[in-house]
């Protein structure tokens, strides 16, 4: 048997020591590097308030310049069961008068061409958000089983276009062009110079140039009126042999992700 070796306190105390110093120097370099940091954080801390406050500046391009009247326009629409559409009409007919007490209906048709059929949309006129009880009650929820689906999107009108209530009866022309991101602030006024080619050539007359502020962003809506649908097919064929509409156009299509329209028809109570 090998006689016990005594255990030397001396070695854990040291050992303790050096773990102490250890504890000790990293503290020092932790509170050194933070010295050093804080100048960077402070930097970087600058860098994005200015990052974050120039976002918020921007963000008022995402929808662009409006009309300062404080008016807005619902654009809303109704995809109806097929064999639903007329009962859904006269029961909008019958309590309509629910909804005009509070807001102006600008306009109420049926889609005719241009996507799916079956569908009713019109836009009303408001100048605040408040919610109507009772064309909830009395209409909305009571009509339900007649509507697949329902979709709402909060509009203004451009700055630079009136609501024209044409003085006899036609058809509308509904366009929506999807545009790229940076609102009426990058493309506007190449839009504009486009609708305006259009109108001030006598080749369609205008209703309404709508701008998204709740719903798909950066999308604009071209109400057009035409006496009819042949009307209207033989003034787009002229503006497409037109230089001037043409070059403006082509302006405006640098920004353009995409495009739709639909023909619509006044409905019997459409104003």
């Amino acid at each position: 048997m090998f006689p016990k070796t005594p255990r030397t306190p001396f070695t854990h105390n040291y050992s303790l020591t050096w773990w102490l110093s250890g504890v000790s120097e990293r503290t020092r370099l932790a509170a050194s590097l933070n010295a050093e940091a804080a100048p960077l954080r402070s930097s970087l801390t600058r860098a994005l308030a200015s990052r974050t406050l120039a976002s918020q500046v921007c963000s008022s391009f995402a929808t662009g310049p409006r009309q300062y009247d404080g008016t807005f326009y619902e654009f809303r629409t109704y995809y109806l069961k097929p064999s639903k559409m007329n009962e859904f009409l006269e029961n909008f007919k019958k309590n309509v008068h629910l909804r005009t007490a509070h807001s102006e209906l600008v306009g109420h048709w049926s889609a005719e061409f241009g996507g799916r059929t079956n569908k009713a949309f019109h836009i009303w006129k408001y100048d605040n958000f408040a919610k109507d009880k009772e064309w909830q009650e009395q209409f909305l929820i009571p009509n339900l089983a007649l509507i697949d689906k329902q979709e709402s999107e909060i509009t203004y009108l451009v700055p630079w276009c009136k609501l024209e209530k044409p003085s006899k009866e036609g058809v509308y022309e509904l366009a929506t062009f999807q545009m790229k991101p940076g609102g009426p602030a990058l493309w506007g006024d190449a839009f504009k110079r486009a609708v305006r080619a259009h109108v001030n050539l006598g080749y369609t007359k205008l209703a309404g140039v709508f701008h998204t502020e709740y719903g798909v962003l950066n999308k604009v809506y071209v109400l057009w009126w035409n006496e009819s649908a042949d009307s209207r097919a033989a003034g787009r064929h002229k503006s497409h042999e037109d230089p001037r509409v043409v070059a403006a156009v082509r302006e405006s299509v640098n920004y353009l992700v995409s495009q739709q329209n639909m023909i619509l028809i006044p409905t019997s109570f459409h104003h």
